[in-house]
């Protein structure tokens, strides 16, 4: 099966999936390949994710990433957000994802690091 119980849980109702006013970062982009379009938006404060939230249109595996990983960044240090890498998503979605998915699931790390990159740029 392709989709777990947990992909399929947080594809149908994601928890994090919406705007976050007042976000301190913004940030967007595509695969172009698929067509999977994700932004987040992040609230900073001391050092690290206050909050989290994104917003896309994009396929279950790329959906269900983005809302985990909106859930695990939240109030952690910048440090350790920037640590997280494709194997935290994939212990958490709980299937094995084709190498021909994977951009799927490491969408929402980029335009995470990119929404980060940027605030760095601005200062």
């Amino acid at each position: 099966m392709l989709y777990s119980s947990v992909i399929r849980d947080r594809f149908r109702h994601p928890r994090f999936f919406g705007d976050l006013h007042a976000a301190d970062a913004v940030f967007e982009d595509v695969n172009p390949l698929c067509g999977d379009r994700v932004r987040f938006q992040l609230r900073l404060a001391d050092g690290g994710i206050a909050d989290a939230r994104f917003k896309g249109d994009s396929c279950a595996i790329c959906m269900a990433s983005s809302d985990l990983l909106a859930e695990m960044i939240r109030g952690r240090p910048r440090g350790e957000v920037l640590a997280l890498g494709p194997d935290d998503l994939l212990s958490r979605l709980g299937a094995t994802i084709r190498p021909s998915r994977m951009t799927c699931v490491t969408l929402p790390l980029q335009v995470l690091r990119g929404a980060l990159a940027h605030v760095e740029a601005a200062r």
